[in-house]
């Protein structure tokens, strides 16, 4: 009777690695220049952003999140158009903030006397940036505390906090380098800039895409 032998083991599949070959043709963390990420997100339509040499990628935004930041824009773009007041953008639009710091607000606005800051491929700083919050600890942490540090720093003279999940939305205005609020309006009220006299948004409006 011949010998009994233990059958082989199965060898067990590898693990999938990432494609190493192509992440290294992209600079390590930290040690991304301004013009690495003009390069790299001129052809992508994903929102990208540069923070401090640093590349972070935001989730990806939802179907309600887009309706309320269209149909903000759209209020945006009306007033001023009829009043030849500036112009507005959004994302992705890149906004240069400080030295390898590019940020991707939601909706970026510039007055009549600052479009030339308003660039074809990005801008320099805003007079006003909005942020429509997502729901999610990344995204909140990000819009409430990161990016109006980083607003701030940048001068940017007004920032609107949209937030479906509270039904309020927050108005920051700069006062001596940081952001005061001017206003925290919920439903029923309205919002009204104080950089563009006579702009303002219904909320209750505004957030109907959310309900």
């Amino acid at each position: 009777m011949p010998p009994t032998t233990s059958p082989t083991p199965l060898r067990p599949e590898a693990t999938p690695e990432p494609a190493w070959e192509i992440a290294r043709l992209f600079p390590p963390q930290g040690c991304w220049s301004e013009s690495d990420y003009l390069s790299f997100t001129e052809s992508i339509s994903q929102l990208v952003e540069l923070v401090n040499g640093r590349i972070e990628v935001p989730e990806m935004p939802t179907k309600t999140h887009q309706r309320i930041v269209h149909t903000l824009l759209g209020i945006w773009l009306a007033f001023l158009r009829h009043h030849q007041a500036g112009d507005a953008v959004a994302a992705p639009y890149r906004v240069w903030l400080r030295d390898s710091t590019f940020r991707e607000p939601d909706i970026a606005i510039y007055t009549a006397e600052h479009l030339d800051r308003f660039g074809e491929r990005y801008g320099r700083g805003a007079d006003v940036v909005v942020e429509v919050v997502s729901d999610d600890l990344a995204s909140r942490t990000r819009d409430y505390e990161d990016k109006r540090r980083d607003f701030a720093a940048a001068g940017i003279p007004e920032y609107w906090l949209v937030d479906p999940a509270s039904g309020r939305v927050l108005l920051l205005v700069l006062h001596e380098g940081a952001y005061q609020v001017a206003q925290d309006a919920g439903d029923g009220e309205q919002v009204a800039s104080r950089v563009f006299p006579g702009f303002q948004v219904d909320v209750h409006a505004l957030l109907a895409p959310a309900a």
